[in-house]
C-alpha cells in the first residue's frame, strides 16, 4: 500500500499520466497560507460544531446505535435533516481535516479526527453499506438512485479514507472504505442486482483513488463500469423532492456517453465530477479515445459556459449550464461547489495531458470563482456567487442568495472549501520525470525529480517570483518550468542574475541546466491593470468590460465608492488611466484600482417612456465624471450590503 503524504490524486506507477504530483510540497507564506490559516484555525475548528448543529454527527450516533439482530435501526428512529445526503458534509470535513493533519499535525484536531472515524465505523452495517438516511428508515438502500445520493456519499466516505490514510499511515477508516466498495461492487453491475449509476457524480474519482492506493483492480473496473454505463438512460424520471418537475437526462448526464457528448450539460458540479472521474480512469487505462472526449468538453466548458471568474453553472432552475454564451452577470449561479470541481477536472487534465492552459484556469478559478465562496472570517460562505448584484435585489427566499450565510441547509459548499484549502499545496507543482514545474505561485517549498527549490513571491499582489534551488543533483541535467499566464504580456527571466531570453512554451518557460544549490530563477510577471471585453456572443453583457489585475478580478462595491454610489449609476470610461494603490488596512490587504466613470443622467420625473431612439441616444449629453474604486473579487460582500458589479458599461463618448 502507498504509504506516503500524498495528495487527493496520486497517479498510480502504470498510469498514463504525463506529470505527477510534486513530491514535497509546503505553503509557508503570503497570500495562500493567510487563507489556509483561517481554515484551519476558524473553519475547520468550528467544522464539527456546526455539524453537530445541522444533526448530521447525531445521525451517525443513532446508526451507531446497537442492535441485537444487526439489523437498521426501525422506520421513526429519526433523521435529522433535510437531504438524504448529509452523511457527505461530515465527510468532506473529516477529509479536509487530514490534509490538514498532514501538513501540520495538532493534537485537538487529531482527537477529534480519530473520534469521528470510531463513530463512522461503529455506524457501518455489518455487510458494509453505510448511508444514515436509510439505516434510519428512511427508505429501502440502492431503490432511489436519482435522489438518494449513495453512491456520492460513498464516494466522499472513500475520500476521506484515502486521505486519512495518507496522512496517519492507519487502515482504519480505509477497512470502513474498502468494506462499502466491496459491497457496491457486489450489488452493481451487468447482471447483478442493481444495473444503473447514482445520480450525482463523485464515486468514479473516488474509486480510482482507492485503487491507487490498495492496487486492487476491482474498484478501477468498478469506476469505469459507472462511466460507461451513463449516457444510457438508465435513470428512472421524475421529479426531485420538493419539486414537481422531471430534470430530464441531461440534468445528470444520462443522455449520452461521455465518449460522445460534444458539450458540458446538466447540473454544474454533477458534470464536472464525471468528468474528472474519467480523467482519472483515462490516466490510469491510457485511453486515448477518452482523453480526447475530455478534451473536447474541457473545451466546450471554457470557451462558451464559463465566467469570467473561472465560475461556472448560468442557471439557477436545477444548478445548471445553461446554453453556449449563456453568462448572465446578475443571475449566475456559480455554485461555490461548481467552481471546486471544476478544479478537480482541471487538475487531472493537466497531470494527464502537461499542458499549462489546464492550471491558467485552476489559477483564475482559485483566486475569483472559488475564493469568493469563502468569507474573510472563515465564517460565513456564499452558495452562489454572482458578478452583479443590485442594491435592492429581489431574491428568491432561502439560504443560497448573494448574502453570506454562516451555513446551510444543504452545506455541501462550506466543507468543499474546507477540503480545497487544506490539500491545496498540492496543486501547486509536479514534475515530469526531468525536472520540476511550477503551476502555481505562493511562498514555499517544492520538490521531486531531483530537484528541491524554495519560493518567494507576493503574488497575487506584486508579480515578482523568486525561486532558490536548496538542493540538485550533482552534475546532472534538470529542467525547472514555471508556468507563464495567459493573462501576462511581458515577462522577465533571470538565471542568477542574468537575463534569459526566454520564449514560453505552451505556457511553460523552462531552464535546463545542471542546477547547484544557491542557484536563483527569477521571473518578473508585468502586472499592470487592465481592462477585459466579454466575447460579443455574451449577450448579458455585450458593451461592458472588466476589470482584472494579475490572476484578479476586480469589482465595484457600492460601500466604496464617494456617496455610496450604485454602480450600477455608472458607465466606464475606457481612455482614461487605471491606478493601482496597496491597501494594507483592506479587507485583510488588497491592492485597489482606482478608474474614471461617468454618472448617468437621472431619470426624468416627466419620463413616460425610457426607450429614445437611437439618433438621440447618441447626442452626446455631458455627464459628471467620478472616481470608481474596484476591489478584488474574491472580497466582496464582506461589509456592509450594497450593490455590486463585475461588468461595467463602457461610456460611448466624452
Amino acid at each position: 500500500m502507498n504509504t506516503t503524504h500524498s495528495g487527493p490524486v496520486s497517479p498510480s506507477v502504470r498510469a498514463v499520466s504525463s506529470l505527477r504530483p510534486a513530491s514535497v510540497a509546503r505553503i509557508e507564506g503570503g497570500f495562500w497560507a493567510e487563507r489556509r490559516r483561517v481554515n484551519a484555525h476558524i473553519s475547520l475548528a468550528e467544522g464539527p460544531a456546526r455539524l453537530e448543529q445541522a444533526g448530521n454527527l447525531a445521525n451517525f450516533r443513532a446508526a451507531a446505535a446497537p442492535r441485537a439482530d444487526g439489523a437498521d435501526a426501525p422506520s421513526g428512529t429519526g433523521f435529522s435533516g433535510d437531504f438524504q445526503f448529509q452523511d457527505s458534509d461530515v465527510y468532506k470535513w473529516l477529509e479536509a481535516a487530514c490534509w490538514q493533519l498532514a501538513d501540520t499535525p495538532e493534537e485537538s484536531l487529531t482527537a477529534e479526527v480519530e473520534a469521528l472515524v470510531e463513530l463512522i465505523a461503529a455506524a457501518q452495517r455489518e455487510d458494509g453499506y453505510l448511508q444514515t438516511y436509510y439505516q434510519l428508515g428512511g427508505g429501502v438502500p440502492w431503490t432511489e438512485l436519482g435522489w438518494g445520493h449513495e453512491l456520492y456519499c460513498a464516494g466522499h466516505l472513500i475520500q476521506a479514507a484515502v486521505a486519512h490514510h495518507r496522512a496517519t499511515g492507519s487502515d482504519r477508516l480505509l477497512d470502513v472504505a474498502r468494506r462499502l466498495a466491496d459491497h457496491i461492487d457486489s450489488v452493481f453491475g451487468l447482471g447483478k442486482q442493481v444495473d444503473t449509476v447514482c445520480g450525482h457524480p463523485e464515486v468514479e474519482t473516488a474509486l480510482v483513488e482507492l485503487h491507487r492506493t490498495t492496487d486492487e483492480k476491482r474498484y478501477l473496473d468498478l469506476a469505469r463500469y459507472f462511466l460507461e454505463r451513463r449516457g444510457h438512460g438508465t435513470l428512472s424520471s421524475g421529479g426531485d423532492r420538493g419539486h414537481d418537475r422531471d430534470p430530464g437526462p441531461e440534468y445528470w448526464q444520462d443522455h449520452t456517453p461521455i465518449r460522445t457528448a460534444d458539450e458540458v450539460t446538466g447540473h454544474a458540479v454533477r458534470q464536472l465530477y464525471l468528468l474528472a472521474g474519467a480523467a482519472d480512469v483515462a490516466a490510469e487505462t491510457g485511453d486515448t479515445e477518452l482523453r480526447t472526449a475530455l478534451e473536447r468538453l474541457w473545451r466546450d466548458m471554457v470557451t462558451t459556459k464559463t465566467y469570467l471568474t473561472g465560475a461556472v453553472g448560468s442557471r439557477h432552475d436545477w444548478e445548471a449550464f445553461g446554453d453556449a454564451h449563456e453568462l448572465p452577470a446578475d443571475r449566475a449561479y456559480a455554485e461555490t461547489c461548481a467552481a471546486i470541481a471544476s478544479v478537480h477536472f482541471s487538475w487531472r487534465m493537466a497531470l494527464l495531458t502537461g499542458e499549462a492552459r489546464y492550471s491558467d484556469l485552476i489559477e483564475r478559478t482559485l483566486f475569483n470563482g472559488f475564493l469568493a465562496g469563502a468569507g474573510l472570517d472563515g465564517r460565513t460562505w456564499l452558495y452562489v456567487n454572482p458578478l452583479h448584484r443590485r442594491a435592492h435585489p429581489h431574491e428568491r427566499p432561502g439560504d443560497q442568495t448573494a448574502h453570506r450565510t454562516p451555513w446551510f441547509r444543504c452545506a455541501c459548499c462550506p466543507p468543499n472549501v474546507m477540503r480545497l484549502l487544506a490539500a491545496l499545496p498540492h496543486y501547486m507543482a509536479t514534475t515530469d520525470g526531468g525536472g520540476l514545474r511550477l503551476h502555481q505561485y505562493a511562498t514555499g517549498v517544492y520538490g521531486g525529480d531531483g530537484l528541491a527549490v524554495r519560493v518567494a513571491t507576493q503574488y497575487p499582489w506584486d508579480g515578482t517570483v523568486t525561486v532558490t534551488v536548496d538542493d540538485a543533483p550533482t552534475a546532472r541535467t534538470r529542467t525547472l518550468s514555471l508556468r507563464l499566464p495567459a493573462w501576462c504580456a511581458d515577462h522577465t527571466l533571470t538565471v542568477n542574475g542574468t537575463t534569459v531570453e526566454n520564449g514560453a512554451e505552451a505556457g511553460w518557460l523552462r531552464v535546463t541546466r545542471a542546477f547547484a544549490p544557491g542557484d536563483t530563477v527569477r521571473l518578473d510577471l508585468a502586472m499592470p491593470p487592465r481592462l477585459t471585453v466579454p466575447p460579443p456572443r455574451v449577450d448579458a453583457v455585450r458593451g461592458c468590460a472588466a476589470i482584472e489585475r494579475g490572476p484578479l478580478v476586480y469589482c465595484l462595491e457600492q460601500t466604496d465608492q464617494a456617496g455610496r454610489l450604485d454602480p450600477d449609476e455608472v458607465v466606464l470610461a475606457p481612455d482614461t488611466p487605471l491606478t493601482v494603490h496597496s491597501r494594507p488596512g483592506l479587507l485583510g490587504g488588497v491592492s485597489t484600482v482606482s478608474a474614471v466613470g461617468r454618472r448617468l443622467p437621472a431619470d426624468g420625473p416627466t419620463v413616460d417612456w425610457p426607450y429614445p431612439p437611437y439618433a438621440s441616444a447618441a447626442c452626446g449629453e455631458a455627464r459628471e465624471s467620478v472616481e470608481l474604486t474596484a476591489v478584488p473579487y474574491y472580497a466582496w460582500a464582506n461589509r456592509e450590503a450594497g450593490a455590486m458589479r463585475v461588468w461595467l458599461p463602457l461610456a460611448n463618448h466624452g
